[in-house]
């Protein structure tokens, strides 16, 4: 028989096996999975999540650049530079192409090479400015990571029940 208190705690676990299938899943969001021990199929969904983020990322940036209320003022260098990036990021994202990933880790740097050379908007404050130098360097991190995947993609395995290497694993 099933009381108040039995009730409750079956919700608790159909909560915690949700929140494991749509918020945390070892083939869809492989984050803390080592390189060498990921498939093609969790490589795939790391680089597609990567793809989306840096097309949306340079796109905004490069269609920003070209204002003349940009911090700096217009600058069609960094909106040719950023429209790159997006481009490379969708070859990467297609291909799986390790030159690809190459071209699109120089971001972070660029980023910190114009801020150096550049500076920071006036308004910003520091706990800004130490945000943005933060999440930098934690992409310049994460681009060695994704180097890697596309290093080894070739030789990894095609996944669960040797499905082909792409999210969702439809194309046999």
């Amino acid at each position: 028989m099933q009381g108040p208190a039995t009730a409750e705690f079956g919700v608790q676990m159909s909560w915690d096996k949700y929140l494991k299938k749509y918020v945390w899943d070892d083939a869809k969001t492989p984050y803390l999975v080592r390189v060498a021990n990921m498939n093609q199929v969790q490589a795939g969904y790391e680089i597609l999540a990567y793809t989306i983020f840096l097309v949306i990322l340079f796109a905004l940036i490069s269609l920003a650049s070209l204002s003349d209320d940009a911090p700096h003022g217009r600058s069609i260098g960094v909106s040719i530079y950023a429209i790159s990036i997006v481009f490379g990021a969708v070859t990467f994202g297609a291909t799986k192409d390790y030159i690809a990933i190459l071209y699109c880790s120089t971001a972070p740097p660029a980023v910190l090479f114009y801020l150096v050379v550049y500076g920071f908007p006036p308004n910003l404050h520091m706990f800004d400015k130490v945000l943005i130098v933060a999440v930098t360097l934690v992409l310049l991190r994460y681009a060695f990571r994704l180097v890697a995947i596309a290093r080894t993609y070739p030789q990894m395995p095609r996944g669960p029940d040797n499905e082909r290497g792409s999210p969702g694993g439809r194309d046999k």
